[in-house]
């Protein structure tokens, strides 16, 4: 059975004449009574009285008028539908983050999105790398925003901006206004409060001081950004985070360290070859342009 069955089917029923159907469809009369005939045969029952001088609806041709104009009806919904998330006027988007990015990158980014598709739903997670990679894998997620070191080979990663680790403290610290590069000797010495082992961010931060033999003194540690910054801006504890975050917070000053530490390419997760939807294709062009014109804005965190 094929929809222009159902159309012609209907279009009999209204005009009760298979010359007067066949010119409101504008095809042939032997054309209509051809594909009406083979709508009856799939139905196996007769639709319509053809014994009178009008044409006339079987007991079964009338029930099934019911549901076939619910079936069009239901048919031209779902174009509608089709077209109004084309034009990005409903429609959902699955985002998912690592905590770092939340602090400072999401806020501005999803601001700008809800502005131009305010009709758009956003299911909003935040989560490691490995279960966001793990995610997009079983197609619970429709795009990340993580690492470009990525670890499963079925995803592929677009590139949004290369983000710097700091060294960060509160404006009561006494290096709060230091224009000199710290020492590793004298970043040492300093007291940290530091996401824990949780975090990626930790990680990197563990592997810098391997790297150049420091032995941090780790005064706290929590599972929590806000708790850090928090604890930065009321004590003297020194803090190492993404060097953006300062930008959200006017109580924080970042301290320049010699080696610098650490950067991450951050970057736009998508699981290869997956059917991408509207919501997700504006969301990916809007981070693209948002990193891009926002670039000049970083320049100590994407120097090389």
């Amino acid at each position: 059975m094929l929809l222009r069955h159902i159309r012609y089917f209907i279009a009999v029923a209204q005009h009760r004449n298979f010359t007067r159907a066949a010119e409101a469809l504008h095809v042939s009369q032997p054309t209509l009574s051809q594909q009406i005939r083979q709508l009856e045969d799939t139905l196996g029952v007769l639709l319509f009285d053809r014994s009178g001088r009008e044409i006339q609806l079987t007991d079964a041709g009338a029930a099934y008028l019911h549901y076939a104009r619910r079936a069009l009806h239901g048919l031209e919904e779902g174009k509608r539908a089709i077209h109004d998330v084309q034009e990005l006027s409903r429609g959902s988007l699955r985002l998912a983050m690592t905590p770092t990015f939340t602090a400072y990158l999401i806020g501005p980014l999803l601001e700008q999105y809800n502005r131009r598709y305010p009709n758009l739903t956003l299911n909003i997670l935040e989560m490691p790398q490995d279960r966001m990679e793990a995610m997009l894998n079983e197609d619970a997620l429709d795009v990340g925003i993580a690492f470009d070191e990525t670890h499963s080979p079925d995803i592929e990663t677009q590139v949004l901006f290369v983000e710097a680790l700091a060294m960060m403290v509160g404006k009561s610290h006494p290096f709060a206004k230091r224009c000199t590069a710290l020492t590793l000797h004298e970043f040492g010495n300093e007291a940290l409060v530091l996401l824990n082992e949780e975090f990626a961010t930790r990680h990197t931060i563990d592997r810098y001081c391997r790297q150049y033999g420091v032995a941090p003194r780790i005064t706290m540690e929590a599972n929590s950004i806000s708790a850090v910054t928090e604890l930065v801006q009321r004590t003297t504890l020194a803090t190492l985070l993404p060097a953006a975050i300062a930008r959200e917070h006017d109580d924080l000053c970042l301290v320049n360290l010699e080696p610098a530490l650490p950067q991450r390419t951050a970057a736009l997760l998508l699981r290869k070859g997956a059917y991408r939807s509207a919501a997700t294709r504006a969301f990916i062009a809007l981070a693209l342009e948002e990193a891009a014109a926002h670039a000049s804005l970083r320049p100590a965190e994407t120097a090389p």
